[in-house]
């Protein structure tokens, strides 16, 4: 099964490093006309300059940045066929007590890993619609599934919504030729937040992490791409609504 994007234009967040990046290099190399999204001004600009894409520095924890970012993909391509949401994260936070935990904090995840998919597929819903097609895949997390190994309340509870947000949409969307699906990833090191992350469990709890995975190695970035290029794709017309764990074997 070949898999091509040709004369398809795509929008990928969080495209400025790790699983966002690998994403939008995946589509590219399959043919697909890519536009970049990420808060780093320099990562996605360089990550644009790498793929020959288009970049643009927004947060989109607002809608009125999704709005003004798609308006800028369809002025310059007359289109949108493909949104993935891979912007997220923990936002530089780590385990703590319940009773430690800021509003602000609870807030910031859930603007990064749901409300940017939200208003992003809200601003692409309308050209896809009139276009009678659409895909859009959410880069959820083996944390929407079951509590996370970060221990952050705010990130397991914003990637369940994720997964909430995803099969709502899907059934909303699904009968104006759009699919929604969803990826969820176990644990790869992508990003400096995984890798601080990974170096805090230190020889012994590594070591047990990659031994309660199936095929006893972590993931990478392009693990994760070649899962959600399936769902891009023509052949993935009559799969939506779906979570994929994408995960060793993990769950």
């Amino acid at each position: 099964m070949q898999i091509r994007f040709d004369d398809r234009v795509a929008l990928v967040t969080g495209a400025a490093q790790g699983i966002g990046r690998a994403i939008a290099l995946a589509l590219a190399e399959a043919g697909a006309r890519i536009h970049l999204v990420d808060l780093d001004a320099d990562g996605v600009a360089a990550a644009a300059r790498e793929l020959g894409a288009v970049a643009h520095v927004a947060d989109l924890g607002g809608g009125a940045a999704a709005q003004e970012t798609v308006a800028a993909v369809l002025a310059a391509e007359g289109g949108l066929d493909l949104l993935v949401n891979a912007a997220g994260g923990v936002r530089g936070q780590v385990g703590r007590p319940i009773e430690e935990i800021a509003e602000a904090d609870w807030r910031a995840i859930f603007a990064a890993n749901v409300d940017a998919a939200f208003f992003l597929s809200q601003a692409a819903a309308p050209a896809m619609k009139q276009a009678g097609y659409g895909r859009i895949v959410n880069i959820s997390s083996g944390a929407g599934l079951r509590p996370s190994l970060t221990g952050i309340q705010a990130y397991a509870s914003a990637k369940h919504a994720l997964v909430g947000l995803t099969r709502q949409l899907a059934w909303e969307l699904g009968p104006h030729g759009i699919t929604v699906n969803s990826v969820a990833p176990g644990f790869v090191r992508s990003n400096p937040a995984t890798e601080r992350q990974w170096q805090s469990y230190g020889p012994e709890g590594q070591k047990r992490l990659v031994e309660g995975i199936h095929t006893r190695r972590l993931g990478t970035p392009a693990d994760i791409a070649h899962a959600s290029l399936f769902f891009l794709s023509e052949q993935a017309g009559w799969i939506t609504g779906q979570v994929l764990s994408v995960d060793g074997g993990r769950s």
